[in-house]
């Protein structure tokens, strides 16, 4: 065994030939360190050296278990490689050609030394060692708190707080505690406040389950902590990889030290409203409370005290108080100031609907009563007419009637509000609105008249001539629509609406007219005389160009710039003809601008 050298080298290493062993003239190489997962396949290759060579080598591989090799495979120099019987590898170890060692379905039992034995003859005999390391990742962790009853601020001794199994890894994982994301240091000593208590368990299959039991003696700053514990495991490479639980918090009782009452509505309270009210002490559980009124005892449920459908005389001081045995000394109370908002209903005053006389006067008084500054306006539809609970309307006319509304509020309680309506009918005799004249295609057509009038009572509608009538109202105008044929009559005289009641009548003409044509022959005629003055300068235009072509040409033969000379002139006068064609133009002014111009040319005289 002289002259072994074993040393662990990281992941980026095992690949190297980084062990030397020398024994005599024999040098056997293998990996430090070989990293598989659980149920894969390992490979440990194994080379050598001999000096001087031998033809009779043979390589042998062995596990080591309590301090005892055995061999499981061996292989001689061109000999076929066999592995033995009884061994925990068997069935699942070969040695190849190269003297590598394949172990199948690697287990975390396989993780052992494996020694690569090499014997040359009179060479000698040397070795050299390869750690298998197994690998795999734990389950989550599971975290669970005691059945145990709440824990109490103050015990003298530690309690439990939860406990945290995690199954099925390989190496032996750890389990570290925290306590609002902070680690808490690893104590075992049961002296101390804060410790742990861990246990092991190696399961048939090799794999680790690990439980860590942590104790604590809270104080109440713990009744929000939450705790959570982490595996943390190694992997391939020297990866350290963590899973963490789920959280849990502490059922922790802690004596109370203030009360606090409050109100839990979020708006002004109005008659009507249901108001709930909640009383509450900073410690755990919560002690019985008592409520009252101005003194009164009244029952609430539990810490809270609901009041349905409030009136102004639920207003007053409320009271809750409690007493926590644990702390006696601690005055353990609280009160609300409730306030009830209210408006009383709106007097209006007269209320009864009012009906008076076109251009009469009319007035109406509204008043209201609240628990707090509040306004009164009159409105029309959208419109404020006063805002100081006088409504007057001086010289009454039709559109005056209708239906007014008095508001009252209060500003400081938005929704807070109350009102009433009055009606306001306006007699007289009818008034008609200024008619709409109506139009038809042609004579003959049917025509559609509309008479609208005002008045009260409602007037009676008379149309001349007659036609097919429906009547209607709109607001405060009653509207006689009358369907007729448009006859010469019709269209000559128009139509007549008379309206009438107990207080007088009114008429109105609409007179009937033909519709205006789009595009009538007078636009075609404009239209057509325009086309005809265009075309008319545009024949001036070209008449006034030739003319002045002809006067070019006859300047260029002045000046005997153009082919045609005298010679050629003299030669057509003569008579002698020759090859050349001869074009002679003539113009009658007179004729043709009288003919461009729709105009007859001068007579002789």
């Amino acid at each position: 065994m002289d002259g072994i050298t074993y040393g662990r080298t990281s992941l980026w290493c095992t690949l190297l030939w980084a062990l030397l062993v020398c024994s005599g003239a024999v040098i056997v190489r293998v990996a430090p360190k070989v990293e598989v997962l659980k149920g894969e396949t390992a490979y440990l290759p194994c080379t050598y050296t001999v000096s001087p060579s031998s033809s009779n080598t043979i390589v042998e591989w062995y596990i080591e278990e309590q301090e005892t090799r055995k061999r499981v495979a061996f292989r001689s120099q061109g000999g076929e490689g066999k592995s033995d019987d009884g061994t925990p590898l068997t069935g699942r170890v070969t040695i190849g050609e190269d003297f590598t060692l394949t172990i199948s379905s690697v287990q975390p039992s396989d993780q052992l030394v494996f020694y690569c034995q090499v014997t040359a003859g009179p060479a000698g005999v040397a070795d050299a060692g390869t750690m298998l390391k197994v690998y795999f990742a734990p389950e989550k962790p599971e975290l669970t708190r005691p059945s145990s009853q709440a824990i109490s601020v103050g015990e003298t001794t530690s309690s439990e707080i939860g406990t945290c199994v995690t199954m099925n890894g390989h190496p032996q994982p750890r389990i570290i505690w925290f306590k609002d994301d902070q680690p808490l240091p690893e104590v075992k000593d049961r002296k101390e406040k804060t410790y742990m208590i861990p246990s092991v368990v190696k399961e048939a299959s090799g794999l680790y389950t690990i439980k860590s039991t942590l104790y604590m003696q809270p104080t109440k700053a713990d009744k929000d902590s939450v705790f959570q514990c982490t595996v943390e495991y190694s992997m391939l490479g020297d990866q350290i990889k963590q899973k963490k639980s789920d959280t849990i918090t502490i059922n922790l009782n802690y004596p109370s030290e203030k009360a606090t009452f409050s109100l839990l509505n979020t708006n002004q309270v109005q008659e009507g409203d249901t108001v709930t009210m909640k009383c509450v002490t900073d410690g755990n559980p919560q002690p019985e409370f008592d409520f009252s009124k101005d003194g009164k005892d009244i029952t609430g449920q539990g810490g809270l005290l609901k009041l349905e459908s409030v009136k102004r005389a639920d207003s007053g001081v409320y009271t809750c108080k409690a007493i926590d045995f644990d702390n006696l000394e601690a005055d353990l109370s609280g009160t609300i100031n409730l306030n009830v908002n209210y408006i009383d209903p709106v007097n209006v005053i007269p209320v009864e609907p009012q009906v008076v006389m076109l251009g009469d006067k009319v007035e109406w008084q509204c008043k209201t009563k609240a628990s707090a500054p509040h306004t009164v306006q009159w409105k029309k539809g959208s419109d404020v007419l006063s805002q100081d609970g006088t409504l007057s309307i001086e010289d009454v006319s039709y559109d005056k009637a209708g239906e007014y509304m008095c508001v009252g509020a209060v500003p400081s309680v938005p929704g807070l509000t109350a009102q009433a309506s009055v009606n306001l009918t306006v007699k007289g005799k009818p008034m008609i609105e200024t008619p709409a004249a109506g139009e038809v295609g042609k004579e003959g057509d049917m025509v559609t008249l509309k008479c609208s009038a005002y008045g009260f009572p409602a007037p009676q509608f008379t149309w001349k001539p007659s036609g097919k009538e429906s009547v209607s109202v709109e607001g405060n105008k009653v509207v006689s629509t009358v369907t007729l044929e448009a006859t010469a009559e019709v269209m000559e005289n128009g139509m007549t609406c008379e309206v009438s009641n107990e207080h007088g009548s009114d008429s109105k003409t609409f007179p009937v007219s033909l519709k205006r044509a789009i595009g009538s022959s007078a636009d075609r005629a404009d239209k057509q005389q325009g086309g005809s003055s265009g075309v008319v300068i545009a024949v001036v235009v070209c008449v006034l160009l030739l003319l002045l072509l002809v006067a070019l040409i006859y300047f260029l033969n002045k000046k005997s710039k153009l082919p045609c000379s005298k010679k050629d002139k003299k030669e057509v006068a003569t008579g002698e003809v020759n090859n050349d064609i001869v074009v002679e133009m003539k113009t009658d002014k007179a004729n043709e601008e009288a003919g461009l111009l729709n105009k007859r040319p001068p007579q002789e005289q």
